[in-house]
């Protein structure tokens, strides 16, 4: 939603593959070939999954087993594309024989990004997610032994546990500083979110909902990528870039990208540079303080040229009184619409 808030030509790479190119065969078959050899190649997945929010391919290419395929991938004997999925007998995996298992095309049947991509605070290892992660291992098992496969899945939770601890830490300097009145600058001087509210971006539901938070009981802030203070971009990155960096590189096996490619250290740095702005904002309003100056929010904050196009704005100016939940025929989908039917229905 944070990136379908600005104007096509801002959203290229979104909109390219969020849009038909997730219902079409010839996405990964390709129109001019449509030969399933061509398809069952990790290349056809780079296309998509790689970039800032959704670190697959990166993670892959580096990692073990990443470089197995990139080093045999033209050898027939090591890798037989001319065979169907369910009879593949690769030196090493590709992007296919895990998540398209015996030619399921469900990718995420094989999957365990069930906690926003390793964003979520959650308890991996809860019996809801039990059938998925031994399906999970199943995959591993083919080449390595259960308990490789689940050691290496406990790590990756481990890993998520200890970047959920970063970015807790780092959400909770931003609150401070909002609560404070330091976060500058506060929601109402600001041109609204992309679903048209004015509610501070990360109060999140349940959670932060005071009346000192903005919004009604139970009401949701919306992550802002821009026009925001620079310890709400910090906490959107370190949470929506560097922890899913940590998940993705240790889903793969891509363990020195989950530490050292803006994964762990990466969020260390992002704690840093919250505290670092937290600190120099409290100092810099106890100076306001001792000489009295008042401090007023400018107009570009509210305004601007490129403001005028984000959705938010066209929604105050064109349904005034109105949000994007309030238009939207059926708000639900904005949080189950890719969801699996069985895990939506266990989490209500």
């Amino acid at each position: 939603a944070w990136s379908i808030e600005r104007p096509p030509g801002d959203t290229a790479g979104c909109t390219f593959c969020h849009t038909s190119a997730e219902e079409r065969c010839n996405t990964c078959h390709q129109r001019h070939q449509f030969n399933p050899a061509v398809a069952r190649h990790s290349e056809q997945c780079k296309a998509c999954h790689w970039g800032k929010d959704h670190r697959d391919w990166e993670a892959y290419d580096i990692s073990i087993h990443g470089v197995v395929y990139q080093v045999n991938k033209w050898n027939p004997t090591e890798f037989d594309f001319s065979k169907n999925l369910s009879d593949a007998d690769y030196v090493g995996p590709t992007c296919q024989y895990c998540h398209m298992r015996g030619g399921h095309h469900n990718v995420q049947r094989l999957s365990t990004v069930y906690t926003s991509m390793g964003m979520s605070n959650a308890d991996r290892g809860a019996p809801l997610w039990k059938e998925k992660r031994d399906t999970w291992v199943s995959v591993c098992d083919d080449c390595h032994s259960p308990r490789f496969a689940r050691e290496n899945l406990q790590a990756m939770d481990e890993a998520c546990k200890d970047a959920g601890l970063k970015y807790t830490e780092t959400f909770k300097v931003a609150e401070n500083l909002m609560l404070a009145g330091m976060d500058e600058p506060m929601p109402k001087d600001l041109a609204p979110d992309w679903s048209g509210q004015h509610i501070w971006s990360l109060k999140i539901s349940a959670y932060h909902d005071g009346p000192e938070y903005g919004g009604q009981p139970g009401e949701s802030g919306e992550f802002r990528m821009s026009n925001c203070s620079a310890v709400e971009r910090i906490c959107f990155e370190s949470v929506g870039y560097w922890q899913t960096y940590i998940m993705k590189g240790m889903a793969h096996g891509s363990w020195n990208d989950a530490t050292y490619c803006d994964g762990s250290f990466g969020m260390g740095r992002w704690l840093v540079k919250a505290k670092t702005f937290a600190e120099e904002a409290i100092r810099l309003s106890e100076i306001e303080k001792k000489v009295g100056i008042n401090w007023v929010p400018q107009d570009f904050w509210k305004k601007g040229d490129w403001l005028d196009e984000l959705t938010g704005v066209k929604i105050v100016k064109e349904f005034p009184g109105k949000t994007i939940f309030d238009l939207c025929p059926e708000p639900g989908w904005l949080d189950t619409h890719h969801a699996p039917a069985e895990e939506v229905e266990s989490l209500e």
